[in-house]
């Protein structure tokens, strides 16, 4: 049996470090752990509870919540905006907060993990992500952890998939994640 990994990516930009590093982690994945690298984040609407009913449901979103239903856990790729998680993220963890008490997220381990140009690596954000996505009612993996700074100069001519330091810290979150994940699933 494998373990399913959903990764959420909280920045849009074509060229993202963050994308690059859940690149990465799929890529590195190890044998047995399926990690689904989730494509159209950008299309599910800002969550609104009068859109969140079985008659209006947007089809981004219930196909963002079929994603999620399937995961096993989840691995959140969370950049820095303005010192705090990125909006994209914050939205797609509403939605899968939902409803409530039963959400895509309750029981369900977590961790985070990100990059930022800063100095300290997203890690103001990464910690707000770790709290939105603990009040849906996720397991997160407080320990899981791996905050990369300078993103735009470590990443300037290096992908991370081909960074050995990153791919090491990578891999040990994964590993965490993947035994958490197995453990809940059994």
């Amino acid at each position: 049996m494998s373990v399913r990994i959903l990764a959420l990516v909280g920045s849009l930009r074509a060229g993202s470090h963050n994308r690059q590093l859940a690149e990465a982690a799929v890529k590195h994945a190890p044998e047995g752990v399926e990690i689904e690298l989730y494509e159209g984040l950008a299309d599910v609407p800002f969550y609104n509870e009068d859109i969140d009913t079985e008659e209006a449901l947007p089809a981004t979103a219930a196909r963002l919540r079929e994603a999620a239903g399937q995961a096993d856990g989840f691995l959140l790729f969370s950049p820095e905006y303005n010192g705090t998680i990125p909006a994209v993220l914050k939205n797609a963890i509403d939605w899968l907060s939902r409803p409530y008490g039963a959400g895509s997220f309750t029981g369900k381990p977590v961790a985070v993990v990100g990059t930022a140009f800063g100095q300290f690596g997203g890690v103001w954000a990464q910690d707000e992500t770790r709290k939105a996505v603990g009040i849906a009612g996720a397991t997160v993996l407080e320990d899981a952890k791996l905050s990369i700074p300078g993103s735009v100069v470590r990443f300037a001519e290096t992908h991370p998939a081909d960074d050995a330091e990153v791919v090491t810290g990578l891999t040990a979150v994964i590993e965490q994640l993947t035994a958490q994940a197995g453990a809940a699933a059994a």
